[in-house]
């Protein structure tokens, strides 16, 4: 599958989606989920690593990566229109620079557990903002996400926070949410490729001035481990699943493409299993099971759904 160059493949791409159509919607999702989750083992190498200057070098080299595929795909570079700048810098400033800052910040005052945990919220909040959008309750879709946060509070467990902590393990859910909702509107027009390349250099700017105005050094010299971390994150955490959750999102809408936000979690305990830094655990086990079950939940009346539009292009 392509990314669309115009607005009308775009914009096609967005509706009635036909039942491989949504396979390869949900896989492009969940790879990008898993692409992030397991990619934990390689923040924790940057610990020590001036965070603000490490972020922009990342989304950076994301960006001139994205561009280049751009390039290579002969996607014309677009001006986007006032309000669709707005919103991508809304995007990298939440989504992507806001979500950074508030994960660390929490982390301070909260136990990662439990700060993972209320980031695993994600699902509800945006099945439950599309069907305030849309004043349309999907209660199969809801009850899904309902499962899938459940399995990721079982996975993280419940650490401990003082209401500070709290607070700004809120505001990083709330950013992670902004990810996708921002996105959704611009995703017909500019295309996947477009939003991620766009909301990437747009980051680059804000992490810079973040940096300046913060304690501490901007930038350091990298050793050998944190080269290879900034490499990972900037190439596959951040060129390949960007562009994989926006091609998936653009298929399927924020509610049900936001239940795979239930495998980073679970992709963050398979990667640390297998490189022996945790141990398997009966609640780790099981909130996968039940992350899983959610999923199963939540996607298989779409299927069943799409089916008949699918049949209907064909005899269209």
């Amino acid at each position: 599958m392509t990314t669309s160059t115009g607005a009308s493949g775009a914009a096609t791409a967005v509706t009635s989606p036909g039942t491989g159509d949504l396979a390869g919607a949900y896989a492009r999702c969940a790879a990008a989920m898993a692409l992030v989750g397991a990619s934990f083992t390689a923040s924790a190498a940057l610990s020590d690593y001036p965070l603000a200057g490490g972020q922009a070098v990342r989304y950076g080299v994301a960006a001139l990566c994205l561009l280049a595929v751009m390039r290579w795909r002969r996607v014309a570079l677009v001006l986007p229109r006032p309000r669709q700048a707005a919103r991508l810098v809304a995007l990298a400033a939440t989504g992507l620079t806001g979500f950074s800052a508030f994960v660390v910040l929490a982390t301070r005052h909260a136990e990662p557990s439990l700060v993972g945990a209320v980031v695993g919220a994600t699902p509800v909040v945006l099945a439950a903002t599309q069907a305030v959008r849309e004043r349309r309750l999907a209660p199969r879709t809801l009850a899904a996400a309902v499962v899938v946060t459940a399995g990721v509070a079982l996975v993280e467990g419940l650490g401990s926070a003082d209401p500070l902590g709290l607070a700004l393990a809120v505001g990083a859910l709330a950013c992670e949410a902004a990810f996708s909702l921002l996105a959704v509107p611009l995703l017909p027009t500019l295309g996947p490729l477009r939003v991620s390349a766009y909301a990437c250099v747009a980051a680059v700017p804000q992490l810079l001035l973040l940096g300046l105005l913060a304690p501490g050094p901007l930038l350091a010299a990298p050793d050998g481990g944190e080269l290879a971390a900034l490499a990972y994150l900037s190439v596959v955490v951040t060129a390949v699943a960007f562009l994989l959750w926006y091609t998936g999102l653009a298929r399927v809408g924020p509610a049900r493409a936001g239940l795979f936000a239930g495998l980073m979690p679970v992709a963050a305990l398979a990667a640390s299993l297998a490189l022996g830094v945790e141990a398997p655990t009966a609640h780790g086990v099981a909130g996968a099971l039940v992350v899983a079950a959610g999923l199963v939940l939540g996607l298989s009346s779409s299927r069943r759904r799409a089916a008949p539009t699918s049949r209907a292009d064909k005899l269209g």
